[in-house]
């Protein structure tokens, strides 16, 4: 059953698989999970408005903690400030003297300016001789009485209270109170540290959701909307006990509303009390939204599965249309025809594929001339080789006879006292004897540079004091092996034609070194140089055809073709000159090659 499904399957039409493909594997699944997706949704979208609120609640609970800090290391500093102390406890005989201690007392000021999440610093204490000037304050029995002022004497601990403002002590804002021990004395002095409103209100400003910090008395001392800062709880529609509750998530009725409520416990440092961070957000306000987007998502579903539809129709004509083109085009190259192209546009596989066929077939074009040439190449190369060949056969005529002669010469020269000749002749016979042996079509860079050092001596016996030489040769090069007479014709053309028409002495420099992948060799003179004209000249007949080298060029023009023959157009033989001041010949090769 299964063999005959497969075989009805692979009978139907490339764009009817397609449709049939689309209404099975996408149309029908999509349906069924998109009704599953939107019962569904409801429940996810509160669950990440809970989770939502809950980090937010969380990032504001650190960052609390954090903004707290800082009243409370710098109460801690002022605990141990004596001057402080001093100031306060001091009985002043005169207001001059208060008015001096007062000016000299600039700690408050200091730290208010130095920190901006406190707005004032204020010390109560209680000496009649002090005078109010909203820093140091002396201690009425009013104030005494008051709830903040029975909260910093009961511990030494510091207290968290939001003070309402009254006569005495207009603040309105989150305060640390801490009891500050004076010497010499049963009273103890109360230090007031009051945070920055706008500060705490800026950790709340961007909030999704109502988002206040409540003390242990219900009062707000921050909140997203700054216009329920000072009020109760009651009074902004949380009529709940948020004071018996701990961290966690809760569902309560708020203002007749189903509402989620979201709390955490901000624990300030050495502090006996706590505040509380609450944000809300009404139920209904979630679902509704996620009512209507589960409307839209099914609407756009089912309009989005039509609308595929029909372009899953359109593509399975234009694709079906495609390959029946490329389809041809394969089988006229398969015919023998390399001058077929396809046409076909896109950027998409069929697009590609039929890039790749007419890659394919200029391809196979471009080997079938590359064969062509590659072998037109190697027959003029072994020509080459064998003109060289038959050109070192014809200058071999009766070796022995003629190094026996050369070397009765060099002794009878020897035994005469001769001994410059005698080196002379040797050498001679040397560069001889070295230019018969280079048959074979490669030698070291060692040998060939034998063969100059010898031909270089020679010539320097010959125009005594007018010509100087260098070799400067790379250790790492000597074994490396190259065509033989590679180097020898280089030197012979800067040694003959650079003492033409130069007075004074001619220097030849031979350099060979490895420069990171490649072989690099250059002949430097410093004689005659040549014209711009003359350099042309050279360089056309060194790069023609033989029968245009009518001059004196045989070994440069052969030096320039074995390179390029073996090595590539890019290892050619190279000629720079300036008349009057030299030439430089010079080529590389890369070391791959050698």
């Amino acid at each position: 059953m299964l063999d005959k499904l497969i075989q009805k399957t692979n009978n139907l039409k490339l764009k009817h698989k397609l449709l049939v493909s689309y209404v099975l594997i996408v149309m029908i699944p999509v349906l069924i999970v998109g009704s599953a997706i939107t019962y569904y949704f409801r429940e996810q979208t509160l669950e990440r408005a809970v989770e939502q609120a809950t980090n937010n609640v969380e990032r504001i609970t650190m960052q609390m903690e954090n903004m707290l800090k800082i009243p409370q290391n710098v109460s801690d500093l002022l605990l141990l400030d004596s001057e402080m102390k001093k100031v306060v406890s001091t009985r002043y005989s005169d207001t001059l003297e208060l008015t001096k201690a007062y000016l000299n007392f600039t700690d408050f000021r200091d730290y208010k300016n130095q920190y901006r999440e406190i707005s004032g610093i204020r010390i109560y204490y209680n000496n009649p001789t002090l005078v109010n000037n909203q820093e140091i304050i002396p201690l009425t029995p009013e104030m005494k009485e008051t709830v903040w002022y029975k909260k910093a004497v009961k511990t030494k601990v510091g207290s968290w209270l939001y003070i309402t403002g009254s006569e005495g002590s207009p603040v309105n804002r989150l305060t640390l109170l801490r009891q500050v021990p004076i010497h010499d004395s049963r009273d103890s002095a109360v230090l007031m540290v009051v945070m920055n409103q706008s500060e705490l209100n800026r950790l709340l400003v961007q909030e999704p959701f109502e988002t206040v910090i409540a003390d242990e008395q219900g009062y707000v001392v921050a909140a997203k909307n700054p216009e329920m800062v000072g009020k109760k709880l009651e009074d902004i529609g949380f009529n709940n006990n948020f004071g018996s509750m701990d961290k966690g998530t809760y569902k309560k009725e708020i203002d007749n509303k189903d509402s989620y409520v979201v709390l955490d416990v901000v624990y300030p440092e050495a502090s006996l009390n706590s505040l509380k961070v609450i944000s809300v957000f009404e139920t209904q306000s979630i679902v509704k939204g996620a009512n209507k987007v589960s409307l839209g998502g099914l609407l756009i579903i089912l309009l989005v599965l039509l609308f595929a539809l029909f372009f899953v129709y359109t593509v399975s004509i234009l694709t079906t249309k495609r390959l029946l083109l490329l389809s041809r085009r394969f089988n006229k190259l398969a015919m023998g025809n390399l001058n077929v192209v396809s046409q076909i546009d896109g950027t998409d596989e069929i697009g590609q594929l039929a890039r790749q066929f007419n890659y394919m077939v200029e391809s196979i074009g471009q080997l079938m001339r590359q064969v062509v040439e590659t072998t037109e190449q190697n027959n003029q190369l072994e020509i080459a080789q064998r003109e060289i060949k038959l050109k070192m056969m014809a200058s071999q005529i009766n070796p022995h006879f003629l190094f026996n002669a050369l070397e009765s010469i060099r002794m009878n020269a020897y035994l005469k006292g001769e001994k410059e000749l005698a080196n002379v002749v040797r050498l001679l016979g040397k560069l001889m004897r070295k230019n018969l042996e280079v048959g074979r079509e490669k030698t070291t860079l060692q040998n060939e540079m034998e063969i100059v050092s010898s031909y270089l001596e020679i010539q320097r016996f010959r125009y005594e004091d007018r010509l100087e030489f260098t070799l400067n040769v790379d250790p790492e090069a000597k074994m490396l092996r190259l065509p033989a007479l590679i180097v020898q014709p280089l030197v012979e053309n800067a040694v003959v034609h650079g003492l033409e028409n130069k007075d004074g002495v001619v220097e030849v420099t031979v350099n060979l070194k490895i420069a990171g992948d490649d072989l690099q060799v250059s002949v430097e003179d410093n004689g005659s140089g040549m014209t711009p004209e003359k350099l042309s000249e050279v360089l056309a007949s060194i790069s023609g055809p033989e029968e245009e080298n009518k001059n004196n060029r045989i070994g440069l023009r052969n030096v320039h073709q074995r390179l390029t023959l073996s090595y590539g157009e890019n290892s050619g033989l190279v000629i720079e000159s300036k008349y009057g001041q030299g030439t430089c010949m010079s080529f590389s090769i890369p070391l791959a090659l050698l």
